[in-house]
């Protein structure tokens, strides 16, 4: 599960990075107006490189042996994912998000959960041995 888990996500965070840097427009359509400032769209770009970076993180994870360093990129994808759950989950429940958060949600609650799984189970295997 642990390669499934952060390959899936590697591909999912790079294609979260490619469309803020390729697309910014269309990537937030119905949250950014189509005559939005060139401040806010390079502001979104700028957002892309770390979605980039971790997919690099999540991809070169995939095949890594339990240690203090998987743990470590592990906790990270549950903050990260967990957070964006949480926000998610807000923005639905209040009604800011827009309609796409739905789908969203399920994604990031998805990932936060099979990252814990992960993780619980690296965590468990390590404290066994």
């Amino acid at each position: 599960m642990l390669k499934a888990t952060f390959a899936l996500s590697a591909a999912y965070l790079a294609a979260i990075g490619l469309g803020l840097l390729i697309v910014p427009l269309k990537f937030g359509v119905g949250a950014v107006p189509a005559d939005a400032p060139p401040q806010l769209i390079a502001l979104m770009r700028l957002l892309g490189g770390p979605f980039l970076g971790i997919a690099v993180l999540n991809w070169l994870s995939r095949d890594a042996r339990p240690s203090a360093l998987l743990n470590a990129v592990l906790a990270a994808n549950i903050v990260g994912f967990g957070t964006v759950a949480a926000n998610d989950v807000w923005g639905v429940a209040t009604g800011e998000a827009r309609e796409i958060a739905k789908y969203f949600l399920v994604v990031h609650l998805l990932f936060a959960l099979a990252f814990a799984g992960v993780a619980w189970g690296s965590w468990h295997r390590r404290t066994e041995g």
